[in-house]
């Protein structure tokens, strides 16, 4: 029998990657659906009436073997793939797929979870056993159960054809992003670039081959250093365009015609369930509700931040001027000239910061902090097996010793890892069946890679994106729920980044940059100058990056609200949907659609807007905190209880009204962005 159907025989039964072969993964896959199908079958049969036990926890306990080996191989298939990891991806998941709609559409399934729902007031569940059943048979109903046959085929065709699609944006996505290089061979095009850059730059080009030249990527350790230092604007203008024009040039890579027909399936599967569109159908499980309610939430944001941006463009674009710059400020001189008057303004930039922020050191500080809210220790175990030289393992405890998890880390670029970062996990939190299940948590990054000279050290971005992941790693590592399917991160999507949101407040802090930010080499702590020239600079073009994540969140939302059979072309929809956010000229042959992977491969269509919205709550959490202390242990706690380790056992509002006493305010984030101040003062 495959080791992947077997209990792991491992500590804490963590995977054991270094056991697994490739060819492990299908028949595993196959008799794993098999075991899931008969599991599935015994409840169907079950002669007894349907009861809350007999049926829908008994749903809930099934699959456990198809979920695991899954989540498994499409956690590699993200951070360690290759060619016949994708090519199996393509083989498995039709099956999963498939073993899917055969729970969802199965009708005699679908009657017992019914008669259980419609007895549900003669019942005594508390309140994460009511939640279940209702996200079971609502689960069953927006899943096609109530079809008729011809219906269900349909379905089931739309979502096999949905997932293999998904599939092929992101490898071509991951393609293009790997195939790509700038490789310079005359150092006066390197004027600009710091140090750290360049070395990075000559170590990618030895590897490649190419010693004694520099070769520049789209990954972005090595992009975002570019755009932002190199003082050769048509090297800028190059890189840029390879970068934004990803899969959209009309080659076997190409994303245009994979998007038109994910929207127009996603479209149809929305009408076949009775939604008038794809975010009607994602939004009635969302706090949002509606799409009228995100359009609205992002108009009143807008019109806070469009004045505010246009300004600091404005100044920006004089500033350039002044420095010889272009008249008209095109997309590859933002960060640019942006970072030279940042450094003006407030005599700080990442090159002055980089050196405080040892990648190892900042992973210690932020272990600090959850040992300071949360009583968690962190402690690195070699014995547990990694999927990667760079993954490190540890053991997360409480104070007490009390085993609370597995936490992976891998922060460092490569090819067979897909761009930007993220959590996952490996194995979820659940104590059904009076036996607890321990959480298996990984996050996934890019991070700047340590040279022959140099450590890993980070830009503050990174700093804050080390954060965010981490703040989805703690609340999936302190669930503590009964089920599964509502355990840690397992939430409605517009609540899902307030952890992780949260957590980035921590590293403006001088009490908390005083845990970890030390110069590399001295030793020296970070100046109390700097920690407020970062605070002072947090702001800076705020009113700018607003209006982009709206823009994004306005795209997202197009693609899902707009009937597909009025778009005729990726290009154009994508510029009309575009058109009052965008305050630079559009650059010919660039697109954002065709990379978008948040909503064409991850699970953010129709929820891009949750960035933003999670931010309303996220900055009036961290208001309370700073009210009461940001280390202060008792508003931990309540965060723990009410928002970390609730998971989706109800309704996230009344979670979060637990925990802050009160809905959240949406004035705090437009305090903290200086938003609120500077419209009104504008206004007055």
């Amino acid at each position: 029998m495959s080791i992947l159907l077997n209990p792991f025989d491992t500590p804490f039964q963590t995977v054991p990657f270094d056991k697994i072969e490739t060819v492990d993964y299908l028949p595993a896959i196959k008799e794993a659906i098999a075991i899931g199908k008969q599991e599935i079958a015994t409840i169907v049969h079950n002669p007894e009436a349907p009861t809350f036990s007999n049926t829908v926890e008994a749903l809930e306990a099934s699959g456990e073997l198809v979920d695991r080996i899954s989540s498994i191989f499409f956690n590699l298939n993200a951070a360690e793939t290759n060619p016949e990891i994708q090519k199996l991806a393509r083989d498995i998941s039709p099956l999963l797929t498939a073993f899917s709609n055969d729970i969802t559409l199965d009708e005699e399934l679908y009657k017992r979870v019914q008669a259980v729902y419609n007895q549900k007031s003669n019942l005594v569940l508390n309140t994460e056993q009511q939640t279940l059943l209702d996200k079971t048979y609502k689960g069953f109903v927006r899943n096609g159960a109530g079809l008729a046959e011809d219906g269900k085929n349909k379905l089931r065709e739309i979502d096999a054809k949905l997932a293999q699609l998904s599939l092929a944006f992101g490898e071509h996505v991951l393609h293009e992003t790997n195939a790509y290089t700038l490789e310079i061979n005359d150092p006066t095009k390197l004027a600009g670039l710091p140090e750290s850059a360049l070395e990075a730059a000559a170590q990618t080009a030895q590897e490649k081959g190419k010693a004694g030249s520099w070769i520049f990527t789209l990954q972005f350790p090595s992009y975002i250093p570019f755009m932002t230092y190199a003082e050769n604007r048509d090297l800028r203008e190059e890189l840029y365009i390879a970068y934004a024009s990803r899969s959209f040039k009309n080659d076997e890579n190409d994303n245009q015609s994979i998007i038109m027909e994910m929207v127009n399936l996603r479209n149809q599967r929305a009408k076949l369930l009775g939604f008038k569109s794809h975010a009607d159908f994602v939004l009635q499980e969302r706090m949002a509700e509606s799409p009228e309610k995100v359009f609205d939430f992002l108009k009143n944001l807008f019109q806070y931040a469009k004045p505010v941006a246009q300004e600091e463009l404005s100044d920006l674009t004089k500033y350039a001027l002044a420095q010889n710059g272009p008249a008209e400020l095109q997309r590859w001189d933002l960060s640019y000239y942006s970072e030279k008057l940042k450094k003006e303004k407030y005599t700080i930039d990442d090159e002055i910061l980089k050196p405080y922020f040892q990648l190892e050191k900042v992973v210690k500080g932020v272990f600090e902090v959850a040992r300071k809210l949360y009583g968690l220790v962190f402690k690195e175990n070699t014995t547990i097996p990694v999927y990667h030289p760079d993954v490190k393992a540890f053991e997360v405890e409480e104070e007490g010793g009390k085993h609370i998890g597995i936490f992976y880390a891998d922060f460092f670029p490569r090819a067979g890892k897909r761009n930007g970062a993220w959590m996952t996990a490996y194995r979820g939190q659940k104590k059904l069946g009076g036996l607890e299940q321990r959480p298996h948590v990984a996050i996934v990054c890019n991070f700047t890679k340590p040279t022959s000279t140099k450590p890993s050290l980070l830009t503050f971005n990174e700093v804050k994106t080390l954060f965010h992941e981490f703040g989805h790693a703690l609340h999936g590592l302190l669930a503590n729920g009964t089920y599964g399917s509502l355990s840690g991160t397992n939430v409605y999507w517009d609540f899902v980044e307030l952890p992780s949101q949260v957590m980035e407040n921590w590293a403006y802090e001088k009490e908390c940059l005083d845990l970890f930010a030390r110069h590399y080499e001295t030793g020296e702590l970070l100046p109390a100058e700097l920690i407020q020239k970062l605070k002072d600079s947090s702001n800076y073009m705020a009113g700018y990056t607003t209006v982009r994540q709206i823009g994004l969140a306005r795209l997202d939302m197009g693609w899902h609200t707009t009937d597909p059979a009025t778009i005729t072309d990726v290009g154009s929809f994508e510029a009309q949907v575009l058109q009052e956010t965008e305050l630079l000229p559009p650059v010919p042959g660039t697109n954002t659609s065709c990379s978008f992977s948040h909503i064409f491969q991850g699970g953010y269509s129709s929820g891009y807007y949750s960035y933003k919205w999670a931010e309303v709550l996220d900055a009036d959490t961290f208001e309370f905190f700073q009210e009461k202390g940001i280390f202060n242990r008792e508003t931990g706690d309540l965060f723990r209880q009410h928002v970390l380790s609730a998971g989706g056992s109800e309704h996230p509002m009344q979670l979060y009204k637990r925990f802050r006493g009160q809905e959240p305010s949406p004035q705090a984030l437009l305090r903290r962005t200086g938003l609120l101040k500077t419209t009104a003062s504008m206004s007055s």
